[in-house]
Parts: C-alpha cells; structure tokens; sequence
C-alpha cells in the first residue's frame, strides 16, 4: 500500500528562477541531495521524455541505502516540464526491496508569493519503504537547500 506525502515552502526567488533550477543539471546536483547525502548524475535531460539517474551517497558510510551499502539510486523520468509553474516526474528506485517497488510521482508547483515563490512537492504512490516521517524531514532540508542556493546565486 503506497501514501503520499506533501511538503512546502516559499523560496525567496520568483518562479522563473525556481524552475530554473529545478530543470538545471549543476543546480540540482547541488540543492536536491538532503542534509547528509550528496549526489551525482550519470545522465541528465531536462525535457518531457527526458529525465534522470541520480546517485546519491549517505555521507555516513554505516549508513544502509535503499540500493546499496550505503547508496540510493533512483531513475526519474519527467512526464511534464511545464515552464515556469509545474514540472512532473516519476521517480523509481532502483533496488531489490519489495517495500521499495513501484513508480512514485513527484509533482513540483510554483506559485508566486509575496517573498518570492511557494514550492509545494507532492509525492503519489509513495513505497511503503518511505515512511512519511522520512520523506518530510528530506523535502524540508531540500527545500531549504533549494533557497539556500538561489539566495547563493544571487549572492
């Protein structure tokens, strides 16, 4: 039985940039990995039909991943790139945990706010092997890295 779970935040810059960055190979590398991974991608193509393998690495290497020692490996495909308010992806882990099975949906809306732009991530079907809890604490600190960056690149 798969949930969904739902984060927001509004980043301090307006949509335009956010998508920016979300449709960016060396921006997304860079604010997506939450606190305690990091990440790399072995192939990158920001267009519906396009998508993604990431790499992400715990930096505590006691720490057991999703598809390795301590290793999560998922394949995203986007299904919508919808310039500047929406983009749409279906994310896969690749993994031998039945709990982990199954294509979750991650649909990233950007609304203008007063101080710059409301993300909401709403994620469908998410495996089991995701508790909720997980799932809030990660979109938290990659939101928060996502404003971090754009702040960064402003800078």
């Amino acid at each position: 039985m798969s949930h969904t779970d739902v984060a927001r935040a509004v980043v301090s810059a307006p949509p335009s940039r956010v998508f920016a960055a979300l449709v960016d190979e060396k921006a997304r590398v860079e604010w997506l990995p939450p606190d305690g991974m990091s990440g790399r991608f072995t192939w990158f193509d920001a267009r519906a039909g396009g998508g993604y393998r990431m790499v992400l690495a715990y930096d505590d290497p006691a720490q057991q991943g999703k598809s390795a020692a301590n290793t999560d490996v998922v394949d995203v495909r986007f299904v919508s790139v919808e310039e500047p308010y929406r983009l749409v992806e279906e994310a896969d882990f690749v993994s031998g945990d039945p709990a982990l099975a199954g294509t979750m949906t991650m649909t990233w809306t950007l609304e203008p706010a007063p101080d710059g732009t409301l993300v909401t991530i709403t994620a469908t079907d998410v495996p089991d092997g995701i508790s909720s809890e997980d799932h809030a604490a990660a979109f938290a600190s990659t939101l928060s890295n996502l404003d971090g960056y754009l702040a960064a690149e402003r800078g």
